[in-house]
């Protein structure tokens, strides 16, 4: 599961995320770009429910330095005895630059880079030396947590995810479609391979598809994942989507996009349903499934909602494991 649920603040998940484990969920994963940061939901769920695997995915490595960035998640795999990976990604220009105010520069290199720097201190190395993107006089973790975080890379296309299969212990992606996995596995080449389903439980397929078209419309028009579905084959379909962007006509961006690809992209129907989609993306080659729940009119909002469509959608109701 992904936290934090919609429409739910900090502090008032702590009722879900301790009923978790008997639900059947075994982890809770964060990203980061304008909501919350990524690590002080998993902070909270480490104290709710220590049983649980953390995980980000991702979390950007130009915003941190690499120390400070080592530092946290080695606090954080500390206070995990579920165990915590460590997600990391090269984000992109609106996060980066327009809302850090950080040259975005050299984004391949950068996640290279600090994926060593990464490996050396959490074996607990004395890391000093010039990695290419940055250099580093000298750092070691005063405390190493065991088992050290596993790592693995925020990755879409063949070059990070060819860094993530020999250098990580796998990859974390998201906006695939399930006809997609065997591509990107394949890509890989190795590892585990996360993704981050967002799903919405509704049997009204008219809002579903209304709320995924607002979802996709400016993720298929962002540079990385308007790469990433050219690379996956998408490009001439996607083409009047791209389009209407361009010339500022978000509504007709949104209409422009088949509703296939919207029924591909973002889960939805009752929770059986939901959950056999799910179990083909297993099917494919996803080794952890993420969802990422998105509010549908059954069951209204707020945290007793978003309580309500955890406890639907869980393995041990539904029936998947």
């Amino acid at each position: 599961m992904t936290l934090p649920l919609p429409g739910v603040p900090p502090y008032a998940h702590r009722r879900i995320v301790e009923e978790l484990p008997d639900l059947g969920y075994t982890d809770v994963w964060t990203g980061e770009a304008a909501g919350a940061d990524g690590f002080v939901p998993l902070a909270l769920a480490a104290a709710w429910a220590p049983e649980l695997h953390l995980g980000t995915a991702v979390v950007p490595v130009q915003t941190r330095g690499p120390a400070l960035l080592a530092m946290t998640a080695a606090t954080l795999a500390g206070a995990a005895p579920g165990g915590f990976t460590l997600g990391i990604g090269s984000s992109g220009p609106p996060f980066v630059t327009a809302t850090n105010g950080i040259p975005f520069e050299r984004p391949y290199q950068r996640v290279r880079d600090t994926l060593r720097f990464l490996r050396a201190a959490f074996a607990g190395e004395y890391v000093a030396g010039d990695f290419g993107s940055f250099r580093i006089e000298g750092f070691q973790l005063a405390a190493l947590p065991h088992p050290p975080p596993r790592l693995i890379v925020g990755a879409l296309r063949p070059g990070m995810l060819g860094l993530a299969g020999r250098e990580a212990d796998g990859a974390a992606t998201n906006f695939l479609a399930v006809e997609d996995v065997p591509a990107v596995v394949a890509a890989l080449g190795g590892g585990e391979l996360m993704a981050r389903l967002f799903v919405c439980p509704t049997r009204d397929v008219t809002y579903a598809r209304a709320v995924g078209r607002r979802l996709l419309a400016p993720i298929l028009n962002a540079r990385t994942y308007s790469a990433f579905h050219d690379w996956l084959g998408r490009g001439e379909r996607l083409a009047p989507v791209r389009a209407a962007w361009a010339v500022g006509d978000r509504a007709g961006a949104q209409a422009a996009i088949p509703d296939d690809i919207v029924d591909a992209l973002l889960v939805h129907g009752s929770p059986q349903e939901c959950a056999a989609h799910v179990a083909r993306y297993v099917a494919a080659g996803i080794d952890v499934p993420a969802l990422a729940l998105v509010p549908a009119p059954e069951f209204g909002g707020g945290p007793e909602a978003a309580r309500e469509m955890v406890r639907r959608l869980s393995p041990a109701r539904v029936g998947v494991s």
